[in-house]
């Protein structure tokens, strides 16, 4: 079965959420009701919500800024300047990635939220599965949430050599995703423009010669007493 993100139902109008979230207000999001596009702007919408980079964008926008419309105009451009994108409730969309497939965005939210935890969320899923017996929900729910104000153990680093490596780590398998993601897409514009113009071939690629890493130097933030 074939799973598709970004695709909802408000009511019966089939929406296009942009943003999952709103800043500032969790509550609300941001979509555009893909029924009422032209062609210039529909078409273009669906194709960047099916390629790679769509499917693996956090949220739609990011896609879409990246994305143009059948007259070359940036796609989240033409959406905010027509007033295509209506802030709703997330508890009023349901998702629909697949057929027979329904979530509430609110319920989405909250379980894309708590996988961003990282290693804690997944510990404390781990020791709930070795648990035994009934367990009540509320403690379940601190248990996933973990202490509140919980004190930062200091290492004298103010990130420490462990966490910046895990964030450096994140970030350079977030780049590889967004690289693979532009490939696929490059490449289904070849094809789309060959198909327009069989006289064009493609160029090859400028040679890229890869620098020496640089030194990587740590920054200390200064402790306020």
């Amino acid at each position: 079965m074939s799973f598709l993100r970004h695709i909802g139902k408000h009511g019966d109008r089939k929406v296009a959420v942009v943003f999952r979230e709103v800043p500032g207000e969790p509550h609300m999001c941001l979509v555009t009701y893909t029924e009422l596009l032209g062609t210039n702007v529909h078409d273009p919408i669906i194709s960047c919500i099916e390629s790679d980079i769509g499917q693996h964008s956090e949220n739609l926008a990011d896609a879409l800024n990246r994305s143009f419309t059948k007259d070359g105009r940036p796609i989240l451009q033409v959406l905010h300047m027509e007033g295509q994108l209506k802030k709703v409730q997330t508890s009023q969309i349901i998702m629909t990635p697949a057929p027979n497939t329904k979530i509430k965005l609110e319920e989405l939210n909250t379980i894309l939220n708590e996988m961003k935890q990282g290693e804690e969320a997944v510990k404390r899923l781990a020791e709930m599965d070795k648990s035994r017996g009934i367990q009540d929900p509320a403690d379940v729910i601190r248990r996933m949430r973990g202490p509140q104000n919980q004190p930062v153990e200091s290492t004298g680093d103010a990130l420490g050599d462990a966490a910046i490596a895990k964030q450096r780590m994140e970030q350079a398998h977030k780049m590889e995703r967004e690289a693979k993601g532009l490939l696929a897409e490059a490449q289904r514009l070849i094809t789309e423009a060959q198909s327009l113009d069989p006289s064009l071939t493609t160029q090859p690629a400028p040679v890229v010669t890869e620098a020496a890493p640089a030194k990587v130097r740590k920054t200390r933030a200064k402790v306020s007493v």
